[in-house]
């Protein structure tokens, strides 16, 4: 557990010191929190889901998220022509397939982006890892809910179905490329309270999986520096303000302070 992270703490220092650029397809509602986030994060944002721009943006571009929480025909098209730039650059693409728990649509697009051009992480919170890897769970909307009993079984399905690295968000977000699993014990129940928390942790994922080929690092370990980097985040904000309002403000504050000493010293893995 010690040397995962470090190895975390190398590349969220690789991310500050390198800036990839983050070719995200996005949903509207946390667009801006995401092109924000990614800025204080160290990494460089560009929103290009213009179906038009989508292939060559890609193909430019260190990491490639795609958040399918409002797709609009578009976006769909978009996000599928992205991919296939991004699989010939061999650019990470981390996809976060919000809602899929309550709109079975979401399964076909993440489904399709898998058979088109191959997936690096899947970034979910627990009810859509379940819902992706075929079990009943429960959930709200975009929020999971009730019992996430066997989430680590379904995450380790699914990431061997899909070949990728899973990360489920929750109390305690799992994180397994079908062979390996940790989970990660970082984060705040404040996390929760406020809109695009999930969005702006998928956007920090492909910041850290752009970085990882400067320090050596694979999948698994960048999805583990991402989780890990916003939920110290989460934990300096809330030292801050117990106000979803003011904590908003505070994380961003917060994931801007995070460096590789800071992730060295609050990191939680078992």
């Amino acid at each position: 557990m010690s040397k995962l992270i470090e190895q975390a703490a190398d590349i969220v220092d690789a991310v500050r010191k390198q800036n990839p650029l983050v070719d995200c397809i996005t949903n509207f509602v946390t667009v801006n929190d995401c092109a924000n986030i990614l800025l204080a994060f160290g990494a460089s944002p560009a929103m290009a889901d213009a179906l038009d721009d989508a292939f060559g943006f890609a193909k430019i571009s260190g990491a490639l998220y795609i958040n399918i929480g409002t797709f609009i025909k578009e976006h769909e098209s978009a996000s599928i022509e992205a991919a296939l730039g991004a699989k010939q650059a061999g650019i990470p693409i981390i996809v976060d397939p919000v809602g899929c728990g309550a709109i079975p649509r979401g399964i076909r697009i993440t489904q399709h982006l898998h058979e088109s051009a191959g997936i690096d992480i899947i970034k979910a919170n627990m009810g859509e890892i379940m819902a992706l890897a075929g079990i009943k769970a429960e959930v709200k909307g975009v929020d999971s809910g009730g019992d996430m009993a066997g989430i680590e079984d379904a995450a380790l399905s699914l990431a061997k179905q899909y070949r990728c690295v899973v990360a489920a968000t929750g109390k305690a977000d799992v994180v397994t490329d079908g062979e390996r699993l940790v989970r990660i014990h970082n984060g705040v129940e404040m996390l929760t309270k406020i809109t695009g928390a999930g969005c702006m942790l998928g956007a920090i994922c492909a910041a850290t999986a752009a970085a990882a080929k400067y320090v050596g690092a694979d999948m698994f370990s960048a999805a583990a520096a991402g989780i890990m980097a916003m939920g110290i985040a989460g934990e300096l904000a809330a030292e801050k303000t117990q106000l979803p309002g003011s904590f908003r403000v505070a994380l961003m504050d917060s994931i801007y302070t995070v460096t590789g000493a800071v992730m060295r010293e609050r990191g939680k893995v078992t």
